[in-house]
C-alpha cells in the first residue's frame, strides 16, 4: 500500500512550539495522509492549513478538536475520520500520541484534582488513542504506535515537572510494553519515546539562553533537545522498515541517561 494510501494520527499537534507540530511536518514530507488531533480547536485548524500545503499527491489532512481523556471525544473523533460510507481519510495505520501536560508542583502540595488530570491527560489519554487506533490496526493486520513518555520518569523529575508527571509517564512506559505483548502478534507495534529536556512549551514556556545552558550542563551532546530530534525517530517506527522493534524505548536525550 503506498503510504498516502495510510492515515498516521498525530495528537498534540496544535501547538505552535510543540512536538506534533514537527512531526506532522515530518510524515507530511514522508507521504502520509494526517489525523490531526489536539484539545485547542483553532491551533489544529492551522496546523492542517500549514501541513496540507506539504502534503504529497494523493494524501490528505484532517484537523480534529478533540479530549484525549474522553472516551466518547476520542471514540466519536475517529468515526468522523474513518468510518461512513466516505471515510475523510484512508484507514489508520499509524499512531503518534504526543497529547500531554505537566506537572511542576511539589509532590507534597500536589492535590488530587492535579493528580487526576495529569493522570488523565498523560495516561488514560494514551489508553484510549491505543484502543481506538488499535482495533483497526489489529483488523487491518498491520500497524505501528508511538507512545510518549519522559525522561522524568526515570529520574524522577529534575528539569521542570515533578512526582505526579514523572508517575503519569512511568505509567505511560508500562503501556507501551504491555500493548507491544499483546498487539504484537496481530501485526501492530507499540514502541516509546522518552524525549529529555526539549524547548517546548511543556517546559514551562521557550528556554532562555541560561536555561538552556543549565540543562545542558547534564547533557553529554551539550544542548537540549528540538522537536525535530524526536520527530525523525517517530518517523522511522512509523515506517515499514522497523516492523522488527517492538516494546522498545527509546531515549532521545542526548545520552542524558544511557543504557
Amino acid at each position: 500500500m503506498p503510504v498516502s494510501g495510510r492515515t498516521a494520527v498525530v495528537t498534540g499537534a496544535g501547538s505552535e512550539r510543540g512536538i506534533g507540530r514537527a512531526v506532522a511536518h515530518r510524515l507530511a514530507r514522508d507521504g502520509w495522509s494526517l489525523l490531526l488531533v489536539d484539545v485547542d480547536d483553532d491551533g489544529v485548524q492551522r496546523r492542517a492549513r500549514e501541513v496540507g500545503a506539504e502534503l504529497a499527491d494523493g494524501a490528505s489532512v484532517v484537523g480534529l478538536a478533540c479530549d484525549v481523556t474522553s472516551p466518547d471525544a476520542v471514540a466519536a473523533a475517529f468515526r468522523e475520520a474513518f468510518e461512513g460510507e466516505s471515510p475523510r481519510l484512508p484507514p489508520v495505520v499509524g499512531l503518534v500520541n504526543l497529547a500531554g501536560i505537566p506537572s511542576p508542583t511539589p509532590l507534597l502540595d500536589v492535590t488530587l484534582a492535579e493528580w487526576d488530570r495529569v493522570m488523565a491527560v498523560n495516561a488514560t489519554g494514551s489508553l484510549l488513542l491505543v484502543q481506538e487506533a488499535g482495533r483497526r490496526m489489529v483488523a487491518a493486520g498491520h500497524g505501528r504506535i508511538v507512545l510518549t513518555s519522559s525522561v522524568t520518569a526515570l529520574d524522577g523529575g529534575g528539569t521542570f515537572s515533578k512526582s505526579a508527571y514523572a508517575a503519569a509517564k512511568a505509567a505511560v512506559l508500562g503501556l507501551a510494553r504491555g500493548a507491544a505483548r499483546e498487539l504484537g502478534p496481530h501485526g501492530v507495534t507499540v514502541n516509546a519515546l522518552v524525549p529529555g529536556p526539549v524547548d517546548t512549551d511543556i517546559m514551562g514556556g521557550a528556554l532562555d539562553d541560561e536555561r538552556k545552558a543549565r540543562m545542558a550542563g547534564g547533557i553529554p551532546v551539550g544542548r537540549v533537545g528540538q522537536p525535530a530530534d524526536l520527530a525523525e525517530v517517530a518517523a522511522f517506527l512509523l515506517s515499514d522498515g522497523a516492523g522488527f522493534v517492538n516494546g522498545t524505548t527509546f531515549s532521545v536525550d542526548g545520552g542524558m541517561h544511557m543504557h
